[in-house]
């Protein structure tokens, strides 16, 4: 019921909310849900990389995330692609986990730190960022599998592959040089 005369002001604000949720009636509306989700979290990240790359001190570092802003902005269009091959319109849903995990990015970004300590900081931040995606591009090709979307199924994996390399390439750069100059700083 919409509205309710009760006099319960908690029942009221309950029963008329101002928008109306998704209803997830089965998997497919699942699967639309999540690529929304996904979609929007892919938006934050193309406006919050920049914003790290501006804090990098390491190059090699800055070279990464300006190699993964350009794979986002190929990852959204392959998600504009997925959502026009299930006749779904290409919208986002707030991803309100990226939110928060771009602000805690945001406020190491606000430290003042070291330079070399910043960067092993920017690799924390975008890992998480990296393993959220992994999470839910994995999902959603394990949806797209149940589902016989296979046209969807082999874009997202498409994604799902650049998402592992990425943070694979992040623990590289993390390992073989920026933690162990951020290590040697507090030895000086």
């Amino acid at each position: 019921m919409p509205y309710s005369k009760s006099t319960s002001n908690c029942r009221l604000l309950i029963e008329t909310k101002p928008f109306q949720a998704m209803k997830l009636n089965n998997l497919n509306d699942l699967f639309i849900h999540e690529l929304k989700d996904i979609y929007n979290a892919e938006h934050q990240i193309m406006k919050a990389l920049p914003k790290m790359m501006e804090k990098c001190h390491s190059n090699e570092l800055r070279t990464a995330f300006q190699t993964h802003l350009q794979e986002t902005e190929t990852q959204i269009e392959r998600l504009d692609k997925v959502f026009q091959s299930l006749g779904e319109k290409a919208t986002g849903e707030k991803c309100k986990a990226m939110e928060g995990i771009i602000r805690e990015a945001e406020d190491i970004l606000s430290e003042n730190a070291d330079p070399d300590v910043m960067d092993a900081a920017l690799i924390a931040s975008a890992q998480r960022v990296e393993h959220y995606e992994i999470a839910g591009y994995g999902t959603l090709c394990t949806y797209a599998k149940q589902l016989g979307a296979t046209d969807a199924l082999h874009l997202l994996q498409m994604t799902l592959d650049e998402e592992k390399n990425t943070d694979q390439k992040l623990t590289f750069i993390a390992e073989s040089k920026v933690n162990i100059k951020a290590e040697h700083r507090s030895q000086r």
